[in-house]
């Protein structure tokens, strides 16, 4: 199996003044096609609201604004809150992207583990899981372009996507209810960590309703975000708080949620020996994918509000020192 490439963004990053945050939005317009130019497999993009440090709340604005300075590199919104949205408006937009992008955009659709985002849409908690498979059948019945109840209302949504029937679609999440879920939507899966028995159930279930099962998209064993340095000793000294305020953010977030991109660590130096966040060579990085051992790469070219230096340097020796090494 390739090392496959991916960049990724989130735009979390605690403390910036408005001008900063600005860069990292331009930055990530910028960096998209030179990641495309030299062979991403794609951009990915994440969702989550209510969060002091500017977490992007807004997905499919983003998306857009990618696919649109882009023309063949996918684009893969992961996770996708669609418990938070109105469903008409949700099929909308994702079916206007899918036009504007040339069916680029992908979707893992996820419940969010966060009660207060839920708080500040209105939305209730304690049905979310009911709430999500609803939506989501509304969501496939409007694409369909005939006429479909929503609320008691006779809803239709024109134009239909660009993609026959509908955008590539997963359903994520890290239990046995989630695997079911995908299951029962007819939904690829998307597991947020690695069980092998997540799999087994997902597609276990999808037999037992008659349905050919779809494509599980599991994280590989391996770090969750990858930097490329001539000197990681001074990437950790001088960038490393960038990268544990990431991983931080996420350990207070996701205390009891089992994820591929956990880390509890306290300090810059915990961070680093964790592995979940890497910093090494080019020949480092080359060495590795060649043993077999670095399956994905993920570039999280703006981890915790990284600046443009590192971030720039990081991403241009990936792609023009490493990638064309090892194919």
């Amino acid at each position: 199996m390739s090392t496959y490439f991916a960049l990724r963004y989130d735009f979390r990053a605690a403390g910036v003044t408005r001008v900063q945050r600005q860069e990292m939005y331009a930055r990530a317009l910028e960096q998209a096609p030179y990641a495309e130019q030299h062979g991403f497999g794609a951009v990915m993009l994440s969702e989550h609201h209510a969060s002091d440090d500017g977490y992007l709340p807004s997905p499919i604005p983003a998306a857009s604004a990618v696919a649109a300075v882009t023309s063949t590199l996918p684009i893969s919104i992961s996770a996708l809150l669609a418990n938070l949205y109105d469903p008409v408006r949700l099929a909308e937009d994702i079916a206007v992207l899918d036009h504007l992008s040339g069916g680029r955009v992908s979707y893992v659709f996820g419940l969010g583990y966060r009660p207060e985002e839920y708080a500040a849409f209105g939305r209730p908690w304690r049905t979310r899981g009911v709430d999500i498979e609803q939506q989501i059948r509304t969501l496939l019945a409007l694409w369909t372009g005939e006429a479909t109840e929503v609320d008691g209302r006779r809803v239709q949504v024109r134009p239909v996507p660009f993609s026959d029937p509908h955008p590539v679609l997963f359903y994520g999440g890290g239990s046995e209810a989630a695997a079911r879920r995908a299951a029962r939507l007819g939904l690829n899966f998307a597991p947020q960590h690695s069980d092998p028995e997540l799999r087994a159930l997902y597609r276990r279930t999808c037999e037992e309703l008659g349905r050919q099962p779809g494509f599980v998209m599991v994280p590989p064993p391996g770090p969750a975000a990858v930097f490329c340095s001539e000197d990681p000793d001074r990437f950790w000294a001088e960038y490393g708080g960038y990268l544990l305020a990431d991983a931080r953010g996420y350990a207070q977030w996701e205390s009891a949620v089992a994820s591929h991109v956990r880390d509890e660590s306290a300090t810059v130096e915990a961070l680093r020996a964790a592995g979940r966040y890497v910093v090494h060579t080019p020949d480092e990085l080359i060495a590795q994918a060649q043993a077999g051992d670095l399956k994905l790469v993920t570039a999280h070219a703006a981890c915790g509000g990284l600046p443009a230096e590192p971030s720039w340097e990081s991403l241009r020796l990936l792609c023009e020192k490493v990638k064309p090494a090892i194919g």
